[in-house]
């Protein structure tokens, strides 16, 4: 394989070449753009926060983005020593904010699934896109996020925790199982495809390195492989959403003109122009510049708040399949379940932890026991079985010795109100960090599950006994401050 050559720029040469011909006058700005610092983004959970709320609260100079409401970049953070990382901030622990590259809000405003869909994310680690489309469904409906990488997908676990979403399915599949598992079945379809990372190179060494001059013509070809089997798990009048992060016209424009040639049921749509959008280039594939392939939109770094983006809507306009697969099946309390624990048991377990400390109910045919876990499953579950499913539903808590304890993830998924016992902290309280150290703290109360908050915002759980709080707080999860 032939070794990229770097030059003085910490740019692989033949990528500036390559650009240098395709950007013509604008090259030189866009050369002079990968050498500026990137901008940082933060896109405010709305699960947990409205963006008019954030702003009144955040220590942080923010600047809204035109392409997502929720999203922002930060201001003058290093020209202020004494600000906290955003990614080191309680407010980031508490899930208020992901930190999210600029460009990449644009994806699931583009996209917009609506509260009550079925949305999947096909390759979704480490969870931008993920918890963005969470937030625009309002935690309703049916999510399945799915990551290939074993190791990934424990990143995207922790993500949709942080940020309290629970209508999400965690996967761990290849996208052609789950297109022989689900036919015409989503409503949309996040698809952040795989890529040579051209995007990123301002903001990443190891995207630089790891660029090879065939890199581009051998991702789009994975690229559309995956395209393919999106566009079997679209139902009619359903939507994809293709997005990459490079300025490759082999990934972006070239594996969207492929795709449309191959399914005529499939049109782009016109997106909505917003400050920073382009049009994609259909002469850079030496299709007509009027060619519909413009439809797409580009988001560039020396026009932009962004770093390179390519993001395609494409709407299913007729169906391929003569006979639907019926696949969605309610799996409920009541079904045979994996493990030890008998579902009366356990539902009467987690009653009495729902009685004595939440202001809540689950209903029971969405209740799923698997081994010692307990979950509550999306609206409209399908059937997953023979799928490699990391977590079926939001996680509730687990059974031990006739117990039932509480998750972290309940703990991220309410609010406060929701919790009988709670603990109110404040930012600059040291018994704020000294939770999130782990520690254990004195507070004078009756002995209960208690649901610590930071300024009304959950992050996390305690357990009151003879007036000690014991921290419940997740071992990884705790910081050093």
């Amino acid at each position: 394989m032939k070794k990229s050559r770097v030059n003085a720029h910490g740019f692989p040469e033949e990528f500036l070449s390559k650009m240098a011909m395709l950007l013509s006058d604008e090259f030189d700005e866009f050369l002079t753009s990968l050498n500026q610092p990137s901008n940082i983004g933060i896109r405010v959970n709305t699960l947990k926060i409205t963006p008019q709320e954030f702003s009144q609260i955040t220590p942080y100079k923010i600047e809204q983005i035109p392409w997502c409401s929720a999203g922002f970049i930060i201001n003058g953070l290093n020209a202020e020593p004494e600000n906290i990382p955003p990614g080191k901030h309680i407010y980031h622990l508490a899930g208020l904010y992901y930190m999210q590259e600029p460009s990449a809000m644009a994806a699931g405003d583009i996209l917009s699934p609506q509260p009550g869909e079925k949305v999947l994310d096909l390759a979704a680690a480490p969870g931008g896109k993920s918890t963005h489309l969470a937030a625009l469904m309002k935690n309703t409906g049916l999510l399945i996020a799915n990551e290939i990488h074993p190791r990934r997908v424990w990143d995207l676990a922790e993500n949709l925790e942080r940020c309290g979403v629970t209508n999400a399915v965690i996967t761990n599949e290849t996208p052609q199982r789950l297109s022989e598992h689900f036919v015409e079945f989503f409503d949309r379809v996040m698809l952040d495809a795989p890529c040579s990372g051209e995007g990123m190179f301002r903001k990443s060494l190891n995207a630089r390195t790891e660029w090879k001059p065939e890199s581009p013509q051998s991702c789009s070809i994975r690229q559309y492989a995956i395209l393919d089997c999106a566009a079997q798990m679209v139902k009619l009048g359903g939507h994809i959403a293709y997005t990459t992060c490079t300025f490759s016209p082999e990934e972006n424009e070239g594996v969207i003109a492929r795709f449309l040639e191959n399914h005529p049921e499939f049109d782009l749509q016109v997106i909505d122009q917003k400050p920073g959008f382009f049009p994609a280039r259909p002469e850079w594939i030496d299709l007509p510049r009027n060619h519909k392939i413009r439809y797409a939109v580009r988001i560039w770094p020396h026009q932009s708040h962004g770093e390179g983006h390519f993001i395609a809507l494409m709407r299913k306009n007729a169906s391929t399949q003569k006979i639907s697969q019926k696949i969605r099946v309610n799996q409920n309390f009541s079904k045979k379940t994996k493990g030890p624990c008998e579902p009366i048991t356990s539902k009467a377990l987690l009653d009495g932890f729902v009685f004595s400390n939440l202001n809540l109910s689950f209903e029971n045919r969405r209740l799923y026991v698997c081994g010692s876990y307990m979950y509550y499953l999306p609206e409209n579950y399908p059937n997953m079985q023979g799928l490699k499913t990391i977590h079926p539903g939001w996680w509730l808590g687990s059974i031990h010795k006739n117990h039932f304890s509480p998750s972290h993830a309940l703990a991220m998924g309410i609010i406060y109100h929701q919790a009988k016992n709670r603990i109110t902290l404040k930012l600059d309280d040291e018994l704020a960090i000294k939770y999130l150290r782990g520690e254990s703290f004195s507070h004078i109360g009756e002995n209960a599950w208690i649901l610590v908050t930071l300024d009304g915002f959950p992050i996390g759980w305690g357990k009151r006994v003879q007036n000690i709080v014991k921290n419940y707080y997740p071992h990884g999860l705790r910081v050093l401050y």
